[in-house]
């Protein structure tokens, strides 16, 4: 089998996943988004108080337990790290921000395109403007640094965390948040969510799909192969929601599920998701998966998320189905100041660097 249409197969296996899910009784147009089951695990254990998108989600932990356990089966589990910690928080944190300003992370705006939400048209955009910018740092020698060799226990705290999150999820504490209401209350079936997260979370393993990267190595290198994945995902969702949840086909710009109709806000919102995608070597279901499979640089970035999450929701920066805040508009400005003076500052240190080395080469 070719390897595009072994990408085509993988990606539309995850859209599939995505149609089920959403059959089931996930949000609409929300089978999966990674932005918002981080958001939705960050108010169940309280970090905010958004009572209408608090739960625990499986999904996620099937993520990490399914790409744990391929990448220890096919010996890709290893322990690395230390590859600018602080400088991934942040891109992470400012990340989750762009996502919930545009209300989804990159695999989301996917789905929601599929079903002919036309607002996701507007962020996929932004966030291909975004990856663009990102790109132009990555010619001029941006780099985060190499990962080094951690100690093994760096490697197992994320699929740690998954276990102790399933029991939280299963016995319910008191100390735990469950919504009742909106988003949050709308979930399939847990063992459900959890088996068909394994599942995607092997597949994305096996297959390292990546929205920022399909779109960054067709515009870097003109190489098309995780863009068939893309492809993939777009179309089996697609076919699969004209079968399954043809109810809720809307095509259209208004009344979208868990959507807003602002669109310069769409579009700048994932205009900053792509920057820090870009600059992170991948989207956050990538980052999610590489935690899984040891990298503690991944999960520095999902903490950054979840501080992301839990910070837009204190603080009133997230979108609803009304449109973007004062302080999610502020915010989305903010963060990609902030990312570009970061990356500017990387390349400007690397390149220093480069020119000094070059001179103690030639006085010698």
């Amino acid at each position: 089998m070719s390897g595009k249409r072994k990408m085509f197969i993988y990606g539309g296996i995850i859209g599939l996943i995505g149609a089920i899910l959403m059959k089931m009784g996930n949000p609409g147009n929300m089978g999966i988004c990674i932005a918002c089951f981080y958001r939705d695990i960050a108010g169940a254990v309280g970090l905010h108080r958004a009572e209408v998108v608090q739960y625990i989600r499986p999904e996620i932990i099937g993520f990490i337990f399914g790409a744990f356990i391929i990448a220890i089966f096919k010996g890709d589990f290893k322990s690395r790290g230390g590859s600018s910690p602080i400088v991934r928080f942040f891109l992470g944190f400012f990340l989750m921000i762009g996502a919930l300003v545009f209300l989804g992370c990159p695999l989301r705006m996917i789905l929601r395109l599929a079903n002919w939400d036309l607002n996701a048209l507007v962020g996929l955009g932004g966030y291909v403007f975004g990856i663009f910018i990102g790109i132009q740092f990555l010619k001029k020698g941006y780099t985060l640094g190499r990962s080094v060799e951690q100690s093994k226990i760096s490697a197992y705290l994320i699929p740690i965390v998954a276990v102790v999150l399933l029991i939280f999820l299963v016995i319910k504490p008191a100390f735990i948040f469950f919504s009742t209401e909106g988003p949050g209350s709308m979930k399939a079936p847990l063992i459900l969510s959890l088996i068909l997260g394994m599942v995607a979370g092997a597949i994305l393993q096996r297959s390292r799909i990546c929205t920022a990267g399909g779109f960054r190595d067709a515009m870097l290198i003109k190489d098309y192969h995780f863009l068939w994945g893309i492809l993939g995902i777009f179309t089996l969702n697609l076919i699969a929601n004209l079968i399954l949840n043809f109810d809720n086909f809307n095509i259209s710009f208004a009344n979208q599920p868990v959507a807003h109709t602002n669109q310069l806000w769409n579009f700048l919102g994932m205009v900053l998701a792509g920057v820090c995608s870009s600059l992170l070597g991948g989207c956050p279901i990538r980052q999610t998966i590489l935690a899984s499979e040891g990298d503690t640089d991944a999960g520095i970035t999902i903490l950054g998320l979840i501080v992301g999450a839990a910070f837009a929701h204190n603080f009133g920066l997230a979108s609803s189905g009304e449109g973007a805040t004062a302080n999610g508009k502020i915010a989305v400005i903010v963060g990609i100041v902030f990312v570009l003076f970061i990356a500017y500052s990387i390349v400007t240190s690397k390149n220093k660097e480069e020119i000094q080395n070059k001179g103690v080469v030639k006085n010698a």
